[in-house]
């Protein structure tokens, strides 16, 4: 009887959660078993992963969303949040429990919109980066301790940073051991900042490791104590990119696009004028080193090395906003986490195939006017994906022992199709007898800091992904990143 009973109750209801979300602060436990329970429920659109432990060995759970969440998918752009990197800002945790929820529930009620973005992309949520410091964080808005991560170390000034000097592995080796031993001396609430520079094992390295196993095209972190969304660079050497007091990257357009679409979707951060402590933002948006200098920031980091365009999202002006406001904050930040998503159709993708109609790794795809200090390089798979805003744009794409392909496509509007303009490169073999090889490397591809392999596999990350030599060596060409709020 019982099986004739579960034959006949619609597909929908087999798979809904039986856990109702609360609008509530939830700790990691439960945020762990929530995550669990969604995934189990609904294996067919859900898959729960690892990308490594905290520094208290906390798992650092990823949910991936999709109709195919447990493997990449060519020609479906890979997409992720990652919230609560300070342990003290905990919007973001909310909101990103409430964003499963809600992509969940649209997909199983059938909704065009959720049908239509499960279907089209891959969408990876990280709740929580840094557990440890928010096992500690009081609820005071501004101050209060939690910032860290267990080790003492703030999160989002301990990636490699793009415009550091090198510096003598030495005297990395000795300021890393030093920190390490004072990290160590720290007592259990490790309110106290370390100096910055000594690249965390933990957390950082994760998501380092995130970045080389997952192809990610566009990307957000979500913080605390002001109402505004920020794009990079955030930090300069005061070279060519340092234009009016902004740091401005390659795609800036892009990422001013991206910021605004936040922003202007956001009930109110398009005012710009939000927390009575905070500077006024034209548009709700700003240049994250116009508004403050930023060294080892995670959103640089992803954007030159891990060829993702990310932004970061100040979401509320206190940090640790009073439960009862959650509901309406959750309101105020929904269409505009939705909307977001959805930007990571712009542009264009494809694939590289070589002479013999096989795709290529390591294909340099470059945009006529956008000098990016690492080049963006196909993935193991062949595939490249370039955020651009409508327009007519001139790519090039090289690769050894092939000529050189140029290529102008004119590039609509993806985000209302689901889908950016697909295009794939098809090179041709240079002649035995050209005695120069015509696909060698760039000049930007010459650069020592850019000497990375996409390691993803076809099967995605099913478990922690393995480390290489890129961490070692990043860590050999950064300075020391300084503390500053």
């Amino acid at each position: 009887m019982l099986s004739l009973l579960l034959f006949l109750l619609p597909p929908f209801f087999l798979f809904t959660p039986t856990w109702a979300l609360e609008f509530r602060y939830h700790n990691n436990h439960e945020i762990e078993q929530y995550l669990k329970q969604v995934s189990t429920s609904n294996p067919d659109i859900t898959h729960l992963y690892s990308i490594g432990q905290s520094s208290k060995g906390q798992q650092l759970w990823v949910l991936a969303l999709g109709v195919s969440p447990h493997q990449h998918t060519v020609g479906i752009p890979e997409f992720k949040y990652v919230g609560n990197m300070h342990g003290n800002e905990v919007l973001g945790r909310v909101l990103l429990l409430q964003l499963i929820d809600e992509l969940v529930r649209s997909y199983r009620s059938n909704e065009t919109w959720s049908l239509r973005l499960l279907n089209s992309t891959r969408i990876h949520i990280l709740p929580t980066m840094n557990p440890d410091g928010f096992d500690v964080a009081d609820k005071d808005c501004y101050n209060g301790q939690g910032r860290y991560n267990g080790n003492g170390i703030d999160l989002n000034r301990d990636f490699p940073d793009a415009f550091a000097g090198v510096q003598s592995q030495q005297v990395f080796e000795e300021r890393r051991e030093a920190e390490v031993g004072f990290a160590l001396e720290r007592d259990s609430v490790f309110k106290f900042p370390l100096s910055s520079g000594c690249y965390d094992v933990f957390q950082v390295q994760a998501v380092i490791g995130w970045l080389r196993t997952e192809s990610f095209v566009l990307s957000a972190n979500l913080h605390g104590g002001a109402v505004v969304a920020s794009y990079p660079y955030d930090n300069s050497n005061g070279g060519s990119e340092l234009v009016g007091g902004a740091s401005i990257a390659p795609d800036n357009d892009v990422f001013v696009h991206l910021a605004k679409e936040y922003s202007n979707k956001h009930a109110s951060m398009y005012q710009g004028n939000l927390c009575m402590d905070s500077r006024p933002f034209l548009e709700g948006i700003t240049n994250g080193f116009q508004w403050y200098r930023l060294e080892g920031g995670m959103q640089d980091y992803n954007y030159v090395w891990g060829q993702c365009l990310e932004i970061t999202l100040e979401l509320s002006c206190c940090k640790y906003p009073p439960a009862r406001e959650l509901p309406a904050l959750w309101n105020d930040n929904k269409k505009a986490l939705l909307a977001y998503i959805q930007q990571v159709h712009l542009g264009v993708k494809g694939q590289v195939f070589d002479g013999s109609g096989v795709p290529v790794e390591n294909a340099v795809v470059e945009v006529r006017g956008r000098r990016n200090i690492c080049p963006f390089r196909t993935n193991q798979l062949g595939e490249y994906y370039r955020l651009l805003l409508p327009g007519n744009y001139t790519f090039t794409v090289t690769y050894p022992g092939h000529e050189v392909l140029t290529k102008t496509l004119s590039v609509p509007y993806g985000p209302d199709q689901y889908s950016a303009l697909k295009h794939d490169f098809l090179l041709r073999r240079i002649a035995r007898t050209t005695r120069r090889t015509v696909g060698s490397a760039t000049q930007t591809d010459a650069t020592p800091t850019c000497n990375y392999t996409l390691q993803q596999k076809a099967g995605g990350p099913m478990n922690r992904p393995t480390w290489s030599s890129l961490a070692i060596g990043l860590s050999m060409a950064a300075v020391l990143q300084s503390l500053i709020d």
